[in-house]
């Protein structure tokens, strides 16, 4: 076995240890590919109000203006999908924000990470990076074989569908490369049909400006009355085009304790949302990736749903 395949294995075997759902290895080059679709998408507007998309153009298509000397990235994925959900008679979250924010826990792991490399393989340069830079994770994650990005645009995987979080790391030493796995979306246009703001323009192509998640989340003016009606109970992010997806039959329960939700969240009604206080909001969303949108968002969207 050469040293790179022996770095490779030891790798992605920590990377399992450590509860990573899968891990996925590609040389870190220009996204030829990715080009020209980023480009259309952000001329056609389709970023909204969010303009860090349009930062760094360079940088989010080539790792190696992103980190310098880089010549792998290391795709992983870790599972959020949960084992208990919240009441029904209430406004719903995404499930991806039900227990601690998943960019500390995911950092966490990756430091982990990167120092069994430096201790197991020797001084290895790199940078850590958990949807907090311009890097195409989900393209990166698709060239490593980790899965195809589907019709919603998200990643899926015939094992267990598209509810898990995507990190990488992106490292200055050789490794051997993964390959992409074929689409399996076939003719199905169940998450097409189901989005009831259209955010998904065609296949592979949501309009971000359209999404529920980018208006509950990412939009900090008033949600646009034209919209009444058709969030679903939404009030922080959207999983309606993952929930209908035929391969998330195959999601499991994730077995990070972090990720699992404070218990007064799961119990609560639409009345117990309409009333939250701000205390109330602390405690619950303490650690959460919902305090992003802030306790006054939050109350913006609930006001928009009632």
């Amino acid at each position: 076995m050469t040293s790179k395949q022996n770095h490779t294995q030891r790798i992605k075997s920590e990377a399992n240890r450590l509860g990573f759902l899968s891990c996925g290895i590609s040389k870190a080059e220009f996204l030829e590919e990715e080009a020209p679709r980023l480009e259309e998408w952000l001329k056609k507007h389709m970023h909204g109000e969010m303009g860090y998309m349009e930062n760094h153009f360079d940088k989010r298509l080539d790792p190696t203006k992103l980190v310098e000397g880089s010549k792998s990235v290391i795709s992983l994925l870790l599972n959020y999908y949960p084992q208990e959900r919240q009441n029904k008679n209430s406004y719903k979250l995404s499930k991806y924000a039900y227990g601690q924010d998943y960019h500390h826990v995911i950092k966490s792991k990756l430091r982990r990470l990167q120092e069994f490399i430096s201790e197991e393989i020797g001084e290895v340069n790199g940078r850590a990076f958990v949807d907090s830079a311009p890097v195409l994770d989900k393209a990166w994650a698709a060239k490593s074989g980790l899965g195809w990005i589907g019709k919603h645009s998200n990643l899926l995987t015939q094992k267990v569908g598209s509810f898990y979080f995507i990190a990488e790391l992106i490292i200055d030493i050789e490794l051997e490369y993964d390959t992409p796995v074929t689409d399996h979306c076939g003719s199905c246009t169940a998450c097409i049909d189901a989005c009831p703001t259209q955010a998904i323009v065609e296949p592979y192509v949501v309009d971000g400006s359209k999404c529920i998640s980018y208006f509950t989340i990412e939009l900090k003016n008033e949600i646009p009355s034209g919209l009444n009606g058709k969030f679903d109970d939404w009030m922080f992010g959207c999983d309606i085009c993952q929930d209908v997806c035929p391969w998330n039959r195959f999601s499991k329960p994730h077995k990070e304790p972090l990720f699992n939700p404070h218990p007064e969240l799961l119990a609560m009604s639409k009345k117990d949302w309409e009333e939250i206080t701000e205390d109330v909001f602390r405690k619950v969303f303490q650690k959460s990736a919902v305090k992003r949108t802030k306790y006054s968002g939050l109350e913006r969207n609930i006001g928009f749903l009632k």
